[in-house]
């Protein structure tokens, strides 16, 4: 690649950053950075309080894993960050503007701005900025990535939950990768995400115990209209729903072919899900969320 005098000075600056803390959750178990069991070839970037897993054969991460301390979060402004190329891989491992421009994509966090936005000021500030890293973007469909209720609410909501317990949550995100994921100006979209989150119970056997929920979303009719707008020379197309599932963690292990630590035997779900239906209510272990409200935790 080309190397510029700012390129250089956010490789430098970027080079010190220590990334995701696997024993973030102690006296919890290690929850370590989740790469894939299969080969598939990956580059771990470390940025502030988190760490992307980049896929250069997709040009998208395959995974994000974040430390998220609730008790000293802070709020940042975003006004004046730019989204910016990690100097450390080549332009043509990662995403960039151009798969962006002139469409109904939005260019989605990954990992959430505010999450690891915590510490001192001045750390908080360096966690803000590195979540603009194109590393840490993918094409979300306009109307799925702005829902705040579910998608961008679901941390919110396991963080009101786990601070009854322990104010710390480990967050992993990423798409769900697809042979047949439509390619759109050379990179292929993912139809569907996932979300795992964990974090400690004090009422383990043993002491603090780690607990994990996992979720999967659909953005297909968002992406299938926006390509089609696309083939039509169309303004921003009419949305079209997307679905939300609260989801075993194991089933999102076996859908992404990544290494999800302890969080597949700390999943709450196959747990709760026989006591709801036992009350009558039929819960499939693939459940429709509609509302945070409706998560099992």
């Amino acid at each position: 690649m080309t190397w510029t005098p700012v390129a250089e000075a956010v490789a430098e600056e970027l080079s010190g950053r220590a990334g995701y803390d696997p024993g973030f959750l102690a006296p919890g178990p290690l929850v370590p950075v989740p790469l894939p069991v299969d080969g598939t070839e990956v580059v771990v970037l470390p940025y502030t309080h988190f760490s992307v897993v980049l896929r250069p054969d997709r040009r998208l991460a395959a995974a994000t894993v974040v430390a998220v301390d609730g008790a000293a979060l802070r709020d940042v402004d975003r006004d004046g960050e730019d989204w910016f190329l990690d100097p450390r891989v080549g332009p043509d491992a990662q995403a960039g503007a151009q798969l962006y421009a002139r469409n109904d994509f939005d260019r989605g966090h990954l990992v959430r701005r505010r999450d690891p936005v915590w510490g001192s000021p001045a750390e908080a500030r360096r966690a803000n900025s590195d979540t603009f890293s194109y590393a840490n973007a993918a094409p979300q469909a306009s109307g799925f990535n702005q829902s705040l209720e579910l998608w961008l609410g679901l941390e919110d909501h396991v963080l009101a939950h786990a601070r009854e317990h322990d104010a710390r949550l480990v967050v992993v995100t990423g798409p769900v990768f697809a042979d047949d994921d439509p390619e759109y100006r050379g990179v292929r979209v993912p139809r569907r995400f996932f979300k795992v989150a964990g974090h400690l119970l004090d009422d383990g056997p043993g002491g603090p115990a780690l607990a994990s929920a996992g979720f999967v979303l659909d953005q297909t009719p968002l992406v299938e209209e926006v390509l089609r707008s696309e083939a039509r020379a169309q303004d921003a197309p009419e949305l079209g729903a997307f679905r939300t599932f609260q989801v075993p963690v194991a089933d999102v292990a076996e859908l992404t072919a990544l290494d999800l630590g302890p969080l597949v035997a700390a999943d709450r779900m196959p747990a709760l899900v026989p006591a709801a239906a036992a009350e009558g209510d039929g819960v499939p272990m693939w459940r429709p969320v509609t509302a945070p409200g409706e998560l099992l935790l």
